[in-house]
Formats: structure tokens, C-alpha cells, sequence
């Protein structure tokens, strides 16, 4: 894979993640597309959100240095294990199912459909709890459960974890701003727990000695990094305003789009 592949996934995947319209489904849809063939893509894929996460420390470290240093005080720390339980059970149960799925594009199509799906719900009932003044700005076990779950269904490559899980937080009475935060933020534990686990068995595969591609995946993760911030900035400024409508349509299209593909045998499911 060469610099230039890697840098257009690693901006794919910095936007994508952030926007609520699927991280893992775009960068599976380039990966096809651009006729990407690599023998430990997951861990590749894996790196890449490793970037975004960069990009979570970056935009919230006053939040984490908060977090550190007054455990008690501050709730979201425990707030975000409770939210991780959820993933890391499926995980624990699906094993290589999950892998497989990551990795795959026979539910591409769909899931996009779905999280246009989820998008234009998060709409609807944002706006019905504002009618009915049934909003909160505080994060508590309810919410962070709520999240945690989406964020389990949100592993299927094409269904965003973002708009997931600010799906959940918008429909447990949230605020759409506070939803958006607290999702990026439970990013983080996730993306550690993946590169602990795959970053493990590709060192034991044998996948740390292939140094060819090395410079490339660090292009590609530096990539993710810089577009991921840019994309945390950008929605959050936008999120209480913009119509989710929008990217429901945009993802419902593009899911459109790769069942076509997949019907005319341009991508092999």
C-alpha cells in the first residue's frame, strides 16, 4: 500500500468517525475501492482509529486531566467504563464473528441504510424532547448504559458508532450536544481495547516484523488524527443547529448505492 492510499484512508477515517456516518463502512468501501489488499487490514484499520483517538485527547484533555485527578469528584470516568461494558460483552461472546464482520462488506448496504435509519429517529426525537422540555445536560448510569448498547450494535461495519450512540443518548433524554461529547469521548476506551486485543494476536501472528508498510500506516494514522480533530470541532459547533436529516440522507443514498454495487458484482460480498 502506498503513502498516497494510506493518507486518503486516514482523512476518510478521521471525518468519517466523527460525522455521524461510519467510520468502519467508509474506510471498508475505500478499501475496496481503491483495491487495498492487506494481510492484517483489521489491525491496519485498527491504527487508523488509533489516530481519531489522538484526536479525542486532543480536543477533550482538559476533560481527562480533570478526570485523573479528581476520580471521585468527577463521575464521567466511571460513567465511560459503564458505557464500555456493553462492547467489550459482545466482544467477549461474538469473538471472531466480530472479526470477520470488520473486515467484510456483505452487510455493507444495509447498514448504512440503518444508520440513516438512526439518524433521522435522532432527528425526530430530539426535537420532541425539546418540545416537551425533556432534556438534560448530565450524563448519568441510564445514559451511559443506553450508549454503551448502541455502541455494541455500532461494531457492524456500515452502522455508525457515533450516530449510534448519539442515538441512544438523544433517546435516554439527553441533549443532542451532550450526547455528541460524551460519544467521542467513549471512543477512546474503545479503540485502546481493540489495539490491546488485535495489536496482540497481529504480534503474535508476526504482523510487527513486516515493516514494509510501516511508514505508510503512520502517514495514514497522522491523517486520521489531524481530520478527526478537525471533524470533533466541526460537529459540535454544528450539532445543536444542523439537521441530522442531512447525513440520514447522505448515508441512506450512499447505502443505496452499495447494494447496487453489490447486486452488479462491483464489490464481491
Amino acid at each position: 500500500m502506498g503513502i498516497l492510499k494510506a493518507s486518503v484512508l486516514g482523512v476518510v477515517q478521521g471525518l468519517s468517525e466523527f460525522l455521524p456516518i461510519s467510520s468502519s463502512g467508509h474506510l471498508n468501501l475505500f478499501e475496496i475501492l481503491l483495491k487495498v489488499n492487506l494481510e492484517n487490514q483489521l489491525l491496519f484499520n485498527i491504527l487508523l482509529h488509533v489516530g481519531t483517538l489522538i484526536a479525542v485527547l486532543a480536543v477533550f484533555w482538559r476533560e481527562w486531566l480533570h478526570m485523573i485527578r479528581h476520580p471521585v469528584k468527577d463521575k464521567t470516568l466511571v460513567l465511560l467504563i459503564v458505557a464500555s461494558l456493553p462492547a467489550l460483552a459482545a466482544k467477549l461472546l461474538l469473538g471472531d464473528t466480530l472479526t470477520e464482520l470488520g473486515t467484510g462488506s456483505a452487510l455493507l448496504g444495509v447498514s448504512f441504510l440503518f444508520t440513516g435509519l438512526l439518524l433521522a429517529l435522532t432527528q425526530w426525537v430530539s426535537q420532541h424532547n425539546q418540545t416537551m422540555n425533556r432534556q438534560t445536560g448530565r450524563v448519568g448510569v441510564l445514559h451511559a448504559l443506553v450508549m454503551g448498547v448502541l455502541q455494541a450494535v455500532g461494531i457492524l461495519p456500515g452502522v455508525s458508532r457515533s450516530g449510534a450512540t448519539i442515538f441512544g443518548g438523544v433517546a435516554s433524554g439527553l441533549d443532542r450536544k451532550t450526547a455528541a461529547k460524551f460519544s467521542f469521548m467513549m471512543s477512546m476506551p474503545a479503540i485502546l481495547g481493540s489495539f490491546l486485543s488485535e495489536g496482540y494476536d497481529a504480534y503474535k501472528a508476526g504482523a510487527l516484523s513486516q515493516a514494509g508498510e510501516w511508514a505508510a500506516v503512520l502517514i495514514g494514522m497522522a491523517f486520521a488524527a489531524v481530520s478527526g480533530y478537525l471533524a470533533i470541532r466541526f460537529f459540535l459547533r454544528i450539532i445543536t443547529k444542523a439537521s441530522l436529516y442531512w447525513f440520514a440522507l447522505y448515508v441512506v443514498l450512499l447505502g443505496i448505492a452499495v447494494i447496487f454495487m453489490q447486486g452488479m458484482g462491483w464489490i464481491v460480498v
